[in-house]
């Protein structure tokens, strides 16, 4: 019976050379995308901890705050840097290498692409690989992962880090999968997926607890700001698209952040018959922020590099330098022209 847990031929050679080149490093800094998700952040954590127990220096610096959905990963706060901080550049380049996780994409670790450039830098990904990556010394992107917690699992079984695992690490990895899978409700909840959670909880997690602090524990403010999108939530009257918009005002008269947004999209996705979702968000300096999910065979990740973004197939998202009022229906007509380019029934709507 074959071992689903047994680190995949394809993946080994780079994880041994990662955990070669990490191992001979003294000072480390770890970075994942704008806006970290659980995934960026569990695998950061992750690694740090597997890291700092092997004498290394780990220190976190990412483009965007730490996101306080996260912030009960972190066993050491002196892990984190400001990246609005001066201070954060020399810890950069004092680092002896750069490990970026969750993303192979320069505008995505926006600030710190320019401080590590030059470095010895390793990108571990799950997405769809890209032409124009960061350069680095060594790139394992893998989209058959289920999320880049899945990489990670991998790499600290081939260090052969001994179980059960610190639960710190436990919970950073299993964060990082529950989170991407959409608690195992996507496509990408893969039979390794579920094995790998298994194994998680096998060596001491609690499921229960983590729901608990991830989805069972929210601001008031989280919940005005779904009713106020939930009132702004709009179908195509032809095409089996649901969208939600969430101005800057919106926002701001609720002092909610970025971290408050996550999970509004799947209100969306969960309209009966909706076959595309996206959820299109105001930042501060005014440009739009759109995610898109596929409920069936529409490839958003397509969609969305036509915007300058990127993702999965069934998950996506761009930065758009316009304002919604420009954003929102050029999103919309390239939605409409993947629709009716995948179905016959639907050029008929024309």
């Amino acid at each position: 019976m074959k071992d689903v847990l047994a680190v995949p031929a394809s993946r080994r050679a780079k994880l041994e050379e990662i955990v070669a080149t990490l191992g001979a490093a003294n000072r480390i800094v770890l970075t994942t995308h704008v806006n970290a998700d659980g995934d960026g952040t569990g695998c950061e954590i992750a690694v740090a901890v597997w890291l700092t127990g092997i004498g290394k220096v780990v220190h976190i610096a990412n483009p965007t705050a730490w996101p306080d959905l996260y912030r009960h990963l972190v066993p050491d706060a002196e892990w984190l840097r400001d990246p609005t901080h001066p201070q954060t550049t020399a810890t950069i380049a004092a680092a002896d290498v750069a490990l970026v996780v969750d993303t192979a994409e320069p505008k995505r670790i926006g600030r710190i692409a320019a401080s590590i450039a030059g470095k010895p830098v390793i990108v571990i990904d799950h997405h769809v690989p890209t032409d124009n990556g960061i350069p680095a010394t060594i790139t394992l992107e893998d989209a058959a992962a289920c999320a880049a917690g899945e990489l990670i699992f991998d790499l600290l079984t081939v260090a052969e880090l001994a179980k059960p695992w610190p639960h710190a690490i436990l919970e950073a990895i299993y964060t990082a999968i529950v989170t991407d899978t959409g608690s195992f409700r996507f496509s990408n909840s893969t039979n390794r997926a579920h094995a790998i959670a298994g194994d998680l909880i096998e060596q001491g997690i609690d499921p229960e607890e983590v729901y608990r602090r991830l989805f069972a524990t929210v601001p008031l403010r989280r919940i005005e700001l779904l009713r106020e999108a939930l009132a702004h939530l709009q179908t195509d009257p032809e095409l089996p698209i649901t969208w939600i918009s969430i101005g800057r005002k919106m926002m701001d008269d609720l002092n909610a952040t970025s971290d408050d947004v996550e999970g509004l999209i799947e209100h969306a996705r969960s309209v009966e018959g909706t076959e595309v979702a996206i959820l299109f968000r105001e930042t501060a300096d005014g440009s739009t922020k759109i995610s898109l999910r596929s409920a069936a065979n529409v490839d958003v990740n397509a969609i969305a590099r036509g915007f300058g973004g990127g993702g999965h197939v069934k998950a996506a998202g761009a930065l758009m330098g316009q304002r919604p009022a420009e954003a929102v229906p050029l999103v919309l007509d390239a939605v409409r022209t993947a629709l009716r380019d995948l179905r016959p029934d639907f050029r008929a709507a024309r």
